[in-house]
């Protein structure tokens, strides 16, 4: 899921660029205006850690002159490498396991009910390299033998394009599948020279695209549930609030909101309510 990675003051006296304190809020500016990350003075060695490779690339030496470069006409391909170099992602198979379990027992029962038409719709909101999406997929497959009778599809999004590719390539490091259990790990992907594969049983229930979480959605929903982890205890409290309202806008009544395991929506109770661990509920089923 999307998160800026933890780090000490930079040394600047050290430094193989020239990096100024109005370098530093220009850019945590920026980062936070374009995806609502904040970026603390903590933050200053990973953000000269992360852009120097880009420095270095362009032979540049001032970050004076990478951050004129990212804000001018020319700089279009570039805005896009400095976006997905501020952002880290951490992610894994299966990561929290409850709300997996709860999706299979829960959900998915109430889906069956609910649902005349057999539609499901989920959204997985910064789905970092897909690792998310994918323990959906395998939920829904393990949890409904019918599967292929209903109209279920998963939304795949994240600011990072280098991740969109990653996950709708679908291929992992062998360690990588750690916490999927072998059976399962047999059952859903290929064995490669470089380690596993997704096999299309998986990979036809997902559509990865680029978004950002603060830009308008190209997206109509309705949704059965959004998983949106990890992500906004990086944004500020007006940032969160107002994208918690416009998830409760794009779900069904009655729909499911799942958050990362330090995240809560207690301040937003009259959109929703609590019936999980970090599992909410759309007021009004």
């Amino acid at each position: 899921m999307k998160s800026a990675a933890k780090a000490r003051p930079a040394d600047r006296e050290s430094t193989e660029f020239t990096f100024t304190a109005e370098d530093f809020r220009f850019i945590s500016g920026l980062v936070h205006r374009h995806s609502g990350i904040v970026l603390g003075p903590n933050k200053e060695s990973m953000v000269y850690a992360r852009l120097s490779r880009r420095l270095r690339e362009l032979g540049m030496t001032h970050f004076e002159d990478y951050c004129d470069l990212i804000q001018s006409a020319e700089g279009g391909a570039e805005f896009l490498a400095f976006s997905n170099a501020m952002t880290t992602n951490l992610t894994r198979f299966f990561r929290e396991q409850h709300h997996f379990d709860y999706l299979a027992d829960v959900v998915i029962e109430d889906q069956r009910q609910v649902s005349a038409n057999r539609r499901l719709r989920i959204w997985s909101a910064g789905c970092s390299s897909g690792e998310e999406p994918y323990s959906i997929a395998m939920t829904l497959r393990e949890a409904m033998p019918d599967l292929a009778r209903w109209d279920a599809k998963i939304l795949a999004t994240d600011l990072d394009t280098n991740m969109i590719m990653r996950g709708s390539q679908g291929a992992y490091p062998g360690d990588s599948l750690d916490d999927v259990p072998a059976a399962k790990r047999d059952r859903y992907f290929s064995q490669t020279e470089a380690g596993f594969k997704a096999k299309e049983s998986l990979r036809e229930l997902i559509a990865f695209k680029p978004l950002n979480l603060l830009h308008p959605w190209p997206v109509k929903g309705p949704f059965d549930v959004i998983f949106c982890r990890n992500v906004m205890i990086y944004f500020d409290t007006p940032t969160k609030t107002d994208l918690v309202r416009r998830f409760a806008k794009l779900l069904r009544p009655g729909g499911w909101l799942i958050v990362g395991h330090s995240e809560t929506l207690l301040d937003q109770k009259a959109l929703f309510k609590l019936c999980g661990r970090t599992i909410y509920r759309k007021v009004g089923s």
